[in-house]
């Protein structure tokens, strides 16, 4: 039997977006080890530039590109259609781009800072949707896999406005999956993440938030972002996964 029936990503162009830290530069490495073809972007040139540089140095023979599109701007959608016209046909979209968390108390929480919060985590998904169906080969070999969090299951104190976006993603991804098909959409939800996200605190806040977390959490350890791609990879393979909302929680909803 050829192994290359199991292979599914193998010649697909992937594009990740915010693809240069995180949980969307560990899906990139994965594409390319699944012998796919990646394209990263983010708000960063230099940052896709350093991030490229390590793709290229760690996967030599690896195709890999990348653009820059900040979806913090008003300019959002047009900035989006000149990305996908650099990027042209694809087969996924992977999105994991994020801002800063706008956690506050509710007595703090304004018009302005509630539309602000939701704009690359809510709004620009839509609009990736939109203009990034259009470059999208069509048929159920092709997906876009979003991203959100726990909170959108599991409530935190001071975290309403970013726990509506989060649980909204839900809606959003069982609702496309049907506007769109035969093209698949399927949202991943990770618990804590080992990312770039925890460099602001300092290095013993980070270890008390960690143990913190490894001594409630069902796995015992905090993720690494190679753990969750997983759940990125399996959702653009598995050609009969629609409209899925995919847990990588280390079991912290049951607890």
């Amino acid at each position: 039997m050829s192994l290359q029936k199991y292979n599914k990503l193998a010649g697909k162009h992937v594009l990740v977006i915010g693809g240069t830290s995180g949980l969307g530069f560990a899906v990139a490495e994965g594409a390319i080890e699944s012998n796919a073809r990646v394209t990263i972007s983010s708000s960063s040139s230099s940052k896709i530039e350093a991030s490229l540089a390590s793709l290229k140095n760690s996967y030599p023979s690896a195709t890999v590109a990348g653009y820059p599109c900040d979806l913090s701007k008003p300019t959002v959608e047009a900035d989006l259609e000149a990305l996908f016209k650099q990027v042209g046909k694809v087969d996924h979209i992977v999105v994991t781009a994020g801002d800063k968390l706008a956690v506050s108390p509710l007595q703090d929480v304004t018009y302005e800072s509630i539309i602000s919060a939701g704009q690359v985590r809510f709004i620009a998904p839509i609009l990736i949707a939109k203009v990034g169906s259009k470059y999208l080969n069509k048929g159920p070999e092709s997906s876009i896999v979003l991203s959100t969090g726990s909170v959108s299951q599991r409530p935190i104190p001071n975290w309403s406005v970013v726990a509506s976006y989060a649980a909204g993603l839900h809606g959003l991804t069982r609702n496309l999956a049907l506007d769109l098909k035969p093209i698949r959409v399927n949202l991943v939800s990770p618990g804590p993440v080992d990312t770039e996200l925890w460099n602001s605190y300092s290095e013993e806040e980070k270890r008390g938030f960690f143990k913190e977390i490894e001594d409630k959490v069902l796995t015992g350890h905090v993720a690494k972002p190679e753990e969750v791609a997983e759940c990125y990879l399996w959702l653009m393979k598995d050609t009969n996964a629609t409209g899925v909302i995919a847990d990588s929680s280390s079991g912290s909803l049951l607890v």
